[in-house]
């Protein structure tokens, strides 16, 4: 039954606008430069196929970091870790933008990847421990809604800044907001390291992020090619074997790096599978809209961009109300399906062809349903495990949502190839709403 709701101390909205600072820097960076590629070919006279790396070595050193975020944050603690993310992804933004050739980019490019790898479920770990089940929901809006806006307010940014600026302002933009986030963040992020610090798992790390890379790479290179190259293979061959490798090292292991013991809990395991599939369908859509406008509407990147502005605004208002729905009432997997419902029928008149007008309410339908799924997904993740559970939680949901996004991707890629935009949009209807099988196996409510 409904509860009454806790007030949002000052300290807890400031933590959690801090943390989306953080989280925006990251998440916008990375549709800013995926409209600068073009350019950036000009201007180095390298071929596509190389400056393609600028993206793909970016992805590959941010995979390679996530499964180390849970150690990280028990052996030097939450502050630590924000502090060195923040500097390494600034740094990297700052040689990225004095870069002198492809090459030199796509080196600084790796930097910045580590700098930002842990970023993401840093903040989810910081939210999780510092709020309870009655605020969880509230905090965790602020920090969806760069998740939302970054598809929207990336492309036009970047549309803005490719054609009337120098392309180093595509890598100079993050470097306001990763200061602010440094500068406010003081006496805001204070976690200390663990009073039982746990052995850094070193036969898992050579298994587990090596094994994630090379499975990002070999579907980013099966996307890219539209077909399995001998490339695309061997990755995922690798990035398999070394997976299974690390599953039964970590099923042996007292201390693991990512304990797969947490897949016992049901409601973590559904929501796991829930952001597996779900990031499969918000990335890949990522990728497949500014195309579709691009391509079939003859639109540029700077018109894409503010096409694309009605699914934010669907997110911002979705979260305004989600987070407080979901802290009164506890009704996870009631408000997850209501999402995933709008969320499939925003999508639906991009797959059949409809007027542009018409296309724009869908849009702000789809950002409705995708920010109230995508929210009670990350608070269930916590409801029933331990605190010290916590930051394998968050590192497990990302990893997973990362594969998850990055299979999307690759797998709609080939179907537009290989089809047409309607039948890559019929796939994203079918697997935002397979989501829906797996949110069938929350709880009903995540509050006892």
């Amino acid at each position: 039954m409904p509860v009454a709701i806790t007030k949002l101390e000052p300290r807890l909205v400031k933590l959690a606008l801090v943390l989306s600072l953080g989280s925006a820097a990251t998440l916008v960076d990375t549709t800013i430069v995926s409209v600068a590629i073009n350019r950036l070919t000009s201007e180095f006279s390298a071929p596509l196929a190389t400056i393609q790396w600028v993206t793909t070595a970016y992805l590959l050193a941010l995979t390679a970091m996530l499964p180390l975020t849970g150690w990280a944050v028990a052996r030097f603690g939450t502050r630590a870790v924000w502090r060195f993310c923040l500097t390494g992804f600034l740094l990297g933004s700052v040689l990225c933008a004095v870069a002198w050739s492809a090459g030199s980019l796509i080196l600084f490019r790796v930097i910045q990847g580590i700098g930002g790898g842990m970023l993401l479920p840093l903040i989810r770990i910081v939210l999780a421990d510092e709020a309870g089940q009655d605020k969880l929901g509230r905090l965790m809006s602020f920090v969806i809604v760069p998740t939302q806006l970054a598809p929207v307010v990336g492309p036009v940014l970047g549309g803005l800044i490719i054609g009337s600026l120098d392309w180093r302002w595509a890598f100079l933009v993050n470097v306001p907001i990763t200061v602010a986030a440094l500068i406010l963040s003081r006496g805001l992020v204070t976690g200390t390291p663990s009073a039982k610090i746990p052995n850094l798992d070193i036969l898992g790390a050579v298994l587990l992020s090596p094994g994630l890379t090379a499975l990002i790479y070999g579907l980013s290179v099966y996307g890219e090619a539209g077909s399995l190259t001998s490339t695309a293979a061997g990755g995922l061959i690798a990035g398999i074997v070394l997976l299974i490798g690390y599953g039964v090292h970590a099923l042996k292991a007292s201390t693991p790096l990512l304990d797969l013991k947490l897949f016992r809990d049901r409601s973590f395991s559904a929501c796991a599978a829930l952001v597996f599939i779900f990031g499969g369908s918000l990335f890949g859509a990522m990728f497949l809209l500014p195309l579709f406008y691009q391509q079939t509407r003859h639109a540029s990147p700077l018109e894409a961009g503010l096409l694309l502005a009605p699914q934010g605004i669907g997110a911002m208002v979705s979260t305004v109300f989600v987070g407080r729905i979901l802290d009164r009432t506890g009704a996870t997997r009631t408000i997850m399906l209501v999402g995933l419902a709008l969320a499939v029928a925003g999508t639906i008149p991009f797959a059949v062809g409809s007027p542009t007008p018409l296309l724009a309410g869908a849009l702000l339908v789809r950002g409705l349903g995708l920010s109230a799924a995508l929210l009670p997904s990350i608070t269930a993740t916590y409801q029933t495990l331990p605190k010290n559970a916590y930051a394998a939680a968050s590192s497990g949901t990302r990893i997973l949502q990362q594969i998850g996004g990055s299979l999307g991707t690759a797998v709609l890629a080939i179907i537009l190839q290989r089809h047409d935009f309607h039948a890559a949009f019929w796939t994203t209807v079918v697997i935002t709403a397979a989501a829906a099988l797996a949110a069938l196996a929350l709880p009903a409510r995540t509050r006892a």
